[in-house]
Formats: C-alpha cells, structure tokens, sequence
C-alpha cells in the first residue's frame, strides 16, 4: 500500500460550525476521506476562539506554536503552549480561545466516524 501524502499547500480548507477567526485545514480528512483517523491543523489569530461544544469522540490537541487556552465545561481553563498536548475524551466539552496577541496553531487528530473501520465503543449497562 502506498504511503498517502498531504502537501500543506493542497490541504482543503473547512468552517467548522461555533469557530470565529480560526483557519483549519484538514491534512487527512474531510467529506470523501476513508481514512480511519482524521487530522486537521488549525490556526488560531489573536482573539480566535472555537465556542463550547462536546466532543463527539476522543479528541487528542497538539499546541504547535504559540499559546492557545481550553475550558472544560466546569469552567477550569489550561494553557497549553508549543508543544503541550491535551486528550478530550468522548462527550466531554471544552471551549478554545486565542487569549494572546500572536497566532497559534494547534493539531486536531481524532477517529474518523465515517470510516468504514470506525467501531463505536460499546457502551456497558
């Protein structure tokens, strides 16, 4: 099997919904992708923020440059810098803000839910 590239400048941009002055690009993802795992890398501007939601699935964040600070749903914030990384387990909630003057990029890998190897945790009752 071929090894599958994604050139940065071929990366497809995309609007993730509640995200205000932040870039992202999927590098391994988006609407035709059949890959069991999705990255996407996103840049943040000063003031950049993604609004609170819940994550649908374990979620890994990688800070690659600059400061960037998660808030979970009680309100406890963690600022990660270049480097630091944070994992966001299933139907957790987290808002992410650009609180500094300079831009910040951050990784986003997750399972792809659309993949046909994708298998929901079961759940125990």
């Amino acid at each position: 099997m071929p090894i599958d590239i994604t050139r940065l400048p071929q990366a497809e941009r995309f609007e993730p919904p509640g995200h205000q002055g932040v870039g992202p690009v999927h590098l391994f993802g988006g609407e035709h992708y059949d890959g069991a795992v999705t990255a996407a890398l996103s840049h943040y501007v000063p003031g950049g923020r993604a609004d609170m939601s819940t994550v649908p699935v374990e979620t890994l964040y990688i800070v690659l440059t600059g400061s960037l600070t998660p808030t979970d749903a009680d309100g406890a914030t963690h600022v990660l810098h270049a480097l630091d990384s944070a994992r966001l387990t299933a139907g957790s909630q987290r808002s992410v803000d650009n609180h500094t003057n300079l831009p910040a990029s951050m990784l986003v890998i997750r399972p792809n839910l659309a993949s046909p190897s994708f298998h929901a945790p079961e759940t125990r009752s």
